[in-house]
């Protein structure tokens, strides 16, 4: 038995009170996080030294007794101590070289606030602050009760140990992420090249598997030329005004709806592929060097930012962990499209990615770009779980 990780994201309903509480805990949260990495930041050039999380807690508790500051008293406790916390790491991976400066955070974008699950027993009874109905699908939240959600509907029992949760706003629409631990059986399986699949991702085709299933991308064409003309009307607006928030608004929600999209549509590709296989072969891309090498077309570029390739990988990683199945990564310059997949011959012209299907000039087997793609993963793929070394063509 092991413990894994799980977030389900859940749409809430709040009553209009229980709404304006939402929008306090917010607003307090990004203040608080302003004002103490200002704090950080004035500290490290007079000291050059990183403010801890403890000296920090401190001056909070300080910070709510001034007179100026009565607001933060009403919003959420725990969610202004989460906001420290977050600075903190973040703050800590960038002193490290993990990760970029902390900039400040803006109303109106990603607005969001996190907190904790305190659980206890009073009177012999249990209580939790955070506690999840499903039969009446609600959910109590602190400082806002009992709110009504929607999502999940084939969820019939909920087994999670419940952590924290975020509550961040999309356009006008209020979301629960609940972040639970949960126990899995520990599964073996038979790994055989009789339950394993290959798969090869790209632009043109999202995923072509080694059993010639062939999935596209999502077509978003149609809202992208919606959200053109729009941006068009909203530069003619007055910027502030009635008319221009409704147009803004108009256009967040059509950004939504391509992200959601998208997202889905690589739900179902990864849970297909996690269920029905023990053993998902695929390339080791690196998507980040893809998107920024100068080398790189504008074109391409943007195809591979509306495949959200990072997403799939994502995804099929984490899947494969939570249903013990396997995810082998090959060699990223592995050139699995120029291979003939029957006989072995390495044809340099297929380099193009227009060339969408050849003929192998040594065996004559015509092949389709991707499949044959795919079949070569598979094979390398195989020799690596079987602990051989790839061959290098």
């Amino acid at each position: 038995v092991s413990n894994i990780f799980k977030a389900y994201k859940i749409r809430i309903y709040p009553n209009e009170e229980q709404y304006t509480t939402i929008t306090k805990n917010m607003g307090c949260s990004r203040f608080v996080y302003n004002y103490f990495l200002n704090l950080k930041e004035t500290n490290y050039k007079e000291t050059k030294t990183n403010l801890s999380l403890k000296i920090m807690k401190q001056r909070l508790v300080e910070l709510k007794q001034k007179e100026e500051y009565n607001f933060l008293k009403e919003s959420d406790s725990m969610s202004l101590t989460k906001a420290l916390e977050n600075l903190d790491r973040a703050y800590t991976n960038f002193f490290n070289g993990r990760s970029a400066k902390p900039v400040f955070k803006r109303k109106g974008i990603h607005d969001s606030y996190t907190t904790n699950c305190i659980k206890g027993i009073y009177k012999n009874n249990k209580y939790s602050n955070i506690e999840l109905d499903i039969v009446n699908r609600t959910i109590k939240l602190p400082k806002l009760g009992i709110v009504k959600y929607r999502g999940y509907r084939k969820l019939k029992e909920f087994k999670g140990t419940i952590l924290n949760v975020t509550i961040s706003k999309d356009a006008n629409k209020i979301y629960a992420s609940i972040n639970v631990m949960e126990e899995i059986e520990d599964k073996k399986y038979d790994y055989n090249e009789w339950n394993s699949i290959a798969i090869d991702v790209g632009v043109k085709s999202l995923v072509v598997t080694s059993t010639g299933e062939e999935y596209e991308k999502v077509n978003i064409k149609r809202i992208e030329q919606h959200i053109k003309d729009l941006q068009k009307k909203l530069a003619n607006k007055v910027k502030g005004s009635k008319n221009y928030q409704k147009l803004k608004l108009k256009i967040s929600r059509l950004y939504q709806k391509i992200k959601n999209k998208r997202k889905y549509y690589i739900h179902e590709i990864t849970n297909k592929l996690t269920k029905e296989n023990n053993v998902i072969i695929t390339e080791n891309l690196k998507v980040k060097e893809m998107i920024t090498s100068k080398d790189t077309k504008k074109s391409l570029r943007r195809g591979i930012t509306n495949a959200c390739l990072f997403e799939l990988e994502r995804q099929l990683t984490y899947k494969t962990k939570w249903r013990n199945k396997k995810l082998i990564k090959i060699d990223t310059y592995y050139p699995s499209s120029q291979i003939c997949s029957s006989c072995g011959y390495r044809n340099k012209e297929t380099k193009n990615l227009n060339v969408r299907s050849w003929t192998c000039p040594s065996c004559h087997l015509e092949h389709h770009r991707d499949i044959n793609a795919s079949l070569n993963i598979l094979f390398q793929g195989l020799l690596k779980l079987n602990g051989l070394k790839e061959v290098r063509i």
